[in-house]
């Protein structure tokens, strides 16, 4: 798994800037992405990337499109494996709705669906695992569809660049006090609880999603300003849970008052945290920067535990229960 981490940047670029077709709708409003796991963990990060602009975002991590979904909402279904029950059940339905569909996979039932159906489709290469193709899915889909998502494409080659960058000093081959990601691992115990602003989020449920998945132990996350309505409470007990705070360069102004007013709450208790912050630049730069920082940091986190990051052994239980009954 690390060797396919170190060539997230390569991969990037690499899938950026293939010879996909560009798929290009005008005057889109409505945009549903489906998906589950790992490519759920995309739609998540393109709904935070569209979050500027003014097409209305859904994502759907189950079986069900919402009752808004019409013949002018664009669906957008993501399964690496192609396989996912969940999303191939969305997939029927928007076919169903007569919506505009465009379909991402490694090939499997989605592929097959698609070529009997007409449905636009692109096949994306698979490396190691759905979480750990990240960077082929995001960029692919992003080579494709950023026309229609009005992203400008020197965001999209800043992002890469940024990845480029942090890459020299979070790789497999930096395996000193200089890598941010080695630092981050080290300093996690307990049960991680992730706190984020809004437009982090994404950020966030993947950093909880890979931690599960990569050191096998328990995570939270939870938005930050909702926290100070509830989850606050928690800390007048002592317990396991190691807290973390997620922030953006560019939070809002009234949500770095709250970062400041928790953390000398945390420090008046003396409850220690670890700080994690986003760097400059456009949106995607910052979730894309976050996200190989945090996910480079769940792997050194498993292999200080002794853990091999890669088998996920329950959710593979689960699928062929659900295989088995689906026959």
């Amino acid at each position: 798994m690390y060797k396919i981490y170190d060539e997230w940047p390569k991969i990037a670029r690499k899938s950026f800037e293939s010879q996909e077709k560009v798929f290009h709708l005008e005057n889109i409003e409505h945009i549903v992405i489906a998906g589950m796991g790992g490519s759920g963990a995309i739609g998540d990060i393109l709904s935070s990337i569209l979050s500027k602009t003014k097409i209305h975002v859904n994502v759907i991590k189950g079986y069900v499109l919402p009752t808004t979904v019409d013949a002018n909402t664009l669906v957008i279904t993501i399964s690496v494996s192609g396989n996912t029950v969940e999303t191939l059940s969305a997939l029927e339905s928007a076919h169903k709705i007569k919506s505009k569909i465009i379909a991402f996979s490694s090939g499997g039932k989605m592929k097959k669906y698609c070529e009997e159906n007409k449905i636009e489709y692109r096949f994306v290469e698979q490396y190691n695992s759905p979480r750990a193709s990240f960077p082929s899915y995001l960029y692919t889909i992003l080579k494709v569809l950023h026309s229609t998502f009005k992203i400008k494409e020197q965001d999209i080659v800043e992002s890469i660049i940024e990845l480029e960058k942090i890459n020299k000093k979070i790789n497999s081959s930096n395996l000193t006090n200089t890598n941010e990601s080695l630092n981050i691992a080290k300093k996690i115990s307990g049960i991680p609880l992730i706190y984020y602003p809004f437009g982090l989020q994404s950020v966030a449920i993947r950093f909880k999603n890979i931690i599960q998945e990569n050191v096998k132990m328990h995570a939270i996350a939870e938005d930050i300003v909702e926290a100070c309505h509830n989850g606050i409470v928690s800390w007048e007990k002592e317990s396991n849970v190691n807290p973390i705070f997620i922030q953006g360069k560019n939070d809002y102004d009234k949500t770095k008052e709250r970062w400041v007013i928790v953390k000398e709450f945390f420090n008046e208790n003396k409850i220690e945290y670890i700080d994690i912050n986003s760097i400059e630049g456009s949106i995607l730069s910052k979730l894309t920067n976050l996200i190989y920082i945090l996910d480079y940091a769940s792997i050194y986190k498993a292999i200080l535990m002794k853990t091999d990051p890669t088998p996920v052994k329950a959710i593979q239980t689960i699928k062929d229960k659900i295989n088995k009954k689906g026959k």
